[in-house]
């Protein structure tokens, strides 16, 4: 697809990624006359009331959020957000932060797992340098990088608070440029060694909860492994007394550059009144974020499955959101939320070429509650 192009940090830039720029952002609530439309039109299709579940609903929520009753999620597209993690120095994944660049290079070569499912669905993928540990450019990625990978987050902060901002923005901004180029449909997707560290961290000062509550094996670490993350979660949270931060803090804190940008294609979503497809728990600790950061964030998003990472439960739970694959998925990249994507256009071709009781010459079902 045709590149969204380079940023530069300049001197406006600076200015900009500030507190009081995210104090200034404002959302509209989705369309609810659109949204009850929508609802009546299902009731009308020769199907049973609600036969078709959770995507009914889901329908109209996308309806309500672009203003439209004639729901067009023709054009998709996956936001992959990839950034290295300093944590990893405290051994907390099996894999080092060399991966994340040759995963991110393979990306943009549709080579991986996110990459070949898009294409099945006729989706496009947008890979996005936010924050890989590597100076030199990877060809096809887009060029956003913040800096070269987060701090060991055990020893110092993360990033810096203008960093996170600026990380946030950087979400934002191409949400912004998507919605230019006519995307319709936007999934989350995120690559990052130790990023499960990070989100396990994060959710456990924004829900105040142990760490060993919302902290999982990831990619398959050893009982070893597992007690020597959840350790350094319980310790950094502790530490930095995250309990008592705000969302901004603990993103600064314990965070990562991916999560920070996918806070920002989540708030984005709701900017830009397009509906957001959340993937799995690194997802869902951006969407809080979001919702911390922009509240009313969380009506323009979309849980696609139920994770096997433990925080993924109480994460949805907080949002308010149901996740309706149970497949206990754990590949990340987006790939949750891709097939999720499959889901709608086959929800979509029902409500656009239904069949009515009408046509039929039959009484519809009536609700009765």
């Amino acid at each position: 697809m045709e590149s969204l192009g380079k940023q530069s940090w300049n001197e406006y830039s600076i200015q900009k990624y500030t507190r009081e720029a995210l104090r200034s952002l404002h959302i509209d609530a989705p369309d609810e006359t659109i949204r009850r439309q929508i609802q009546k039109n299902w009731d009308m299709v020769l199907k049973p009331l609600d036969g078709l579940g959770a995507f009914e609903p889901l329908i109209a929520q996308i309806g309500a959020i672009s203003g439209e009753e004639q729901v067009n999620i023709s054009r998709k597209v996956v936001v992959i957000m990839c950034a290295d993690n300093g944590i990893v120095e405290e051994g907390v994944s099996q894999s080092g932060q060399e991966v994340t660049a040759i995963v991110a290079e393979r990306m943009t070569r549709k080579a991986t797992s996110v990459g070949k499912m898009a294409e099945v669905i006729g989706a496009d993928t947008i890979p996005v340098d936010i924050g890989i540990n590597r100076r030199e450019p990877i060809d096809g990625l887009v060029q956003r990088k913040v800096k070269c990978g987060t701090e060991n987050f055990y020893k110092t902060p993360a990033m810096t608070e203008q960093e996170a901002i600026r990380a946030v923005f950087t979400g934002i901004e191409i949400v912004s440029e998507c919605k230019r180029k006519g995307y319709r449909l936007i999934a989350t997707g995120e690559m990052g060694i130790g990023n499960t560290t990070t989100s396990s961290a994060v959710a456990a000062a924004l829900l105040h909860c142990p760490a060993a509550e919302v902290t999982g094996r990831g990619a398959g670490l050893s009982d070893e492994g597992l007690e020597k993350k959840q350790q350094v979660v319980r310790e950094a949270v502790e530490n930095y007394q995250l309990c008592k931060a705000d969302a901004l803090q603990v993103l600064a804190a314990v965070g990562g550059l991916d999560i920070a940008g996918l806070a920002g294609v989540c708030m984005g979503g709701a900017l830009y009144h397009i509906p957001i497809v959340l993937d799995g728990v690194i997802s869902l600790v951006s969407a809080l974020l979001a919702e911390e950061l922009l509240p009313g964030s969380k009506a323009y998003l979309i849980a696609s499955h139920k994770g096997k990472e433990p925080a993924v439960k109480m994460l949805t739970e907080k949002l308010g959101l149901s996740p309706v694959i149970d497949a206990n998925l754990a590949l990340g990249e987006g790939t949750g939320a891709v097939m999720m994507m499959s889901l709608l256009d086959m929800a979509v071709s029902v409500y656009h070429n239904r069949t009515t009781f009408e046509d039929v010459q039959m009484e519809s079902y009536k609700r009765f509650m």
